[in-house]
């Protein structure tokens, strides 16, 4: 059925997605409500299970689908040969916040998952591919340019405070896009902020 779904108009999939990772994030698998997920995309029921079979299907389908949103629209958009972590890190900022603009819930879906315990669903999620977020994150700080860093400082730990910082912003970015539309979110404002605080990082770790 999900290449059914695929096939629908871009608007109509989105609010569709949007409002099944909501309940997904918001109450987890088992308590997940389909009857909330239908109301918040504005769709009747039997269309939804027009297009999945049932509820776990829906899921499986979701976390599927999200791993390949975030796989085309998230990494493969990130220049991964910028060796200036600071630059690299500026790319992710942009990028990251113009896909938590289309899915306000995207990401938390993506973490919540490390926590689902259903035992309708668990063991379906560890035959998936566990470990790709893990070591796609990872391959977006390998490779940078160490030697621009100050020779005292501790690289990693720098590494650490640049990404807890960008967590910091980027979390904040994500629940005010939850109660704004696309339009209303500003990237140049974003990234200005952004690099208020990679100035002051920039000033501390390199030469």
């Amino acid at each position: 059925m999900p290449h059914k779904f695929l096939a629908l108009e871009p608007e109509k999939q989105s609010r569709i997605i949007n409002a099944a990772i909501k309940e997904f994030v918001h109450k987890g698998y088992n308590k997940a409500s389909t009857n909330e997920m239908v109301k918040d995309a504005d769709i009747s029921k039997g269309l939804l299970f027009h297009y999945f079979s049932n509820k776990k299907d829906l899921f499986l389908f979701m976390y599927d689908h999200s791993l390949e949103i975030i796989g085309n629209d998230f990494f493969g958009k990130i220049d991964i040969s910028e060796r200036d972590i600071m630059q690299r890190m500026r790319q992710i900022m942009y990028v990251k916040c113009s896909l938590v603009a289309k899915y306000p819930d995207l990401f938390d879906f993506i973490h919540a998952l490390n926590n689902e315990d259903s035992d309708e669903v668990k063991l379906e999620l560890q035959n998936r591919n566990n470990e790709f977020m893990e070591k796609s994150y990872s391959k977006l700080y390998e490779n940078i340019d160490t030697s621009l860093f100050r020779e005292y400082v501790d690289v990693s730990k720098a590494l650490n405070i640049m990404i807890w910082t960008m967590e910091g912003i980027s979390t904040k970015k994500r629940e005010k896009a939850k109660v704004l539309s696309l339009n209303d979110l500003h990237y140049d404002e974003i990234l200005a902020e952004m690099d208020t605080y990679l100035a002051i990082l920039k000033k501390s770790f390199y030469k």
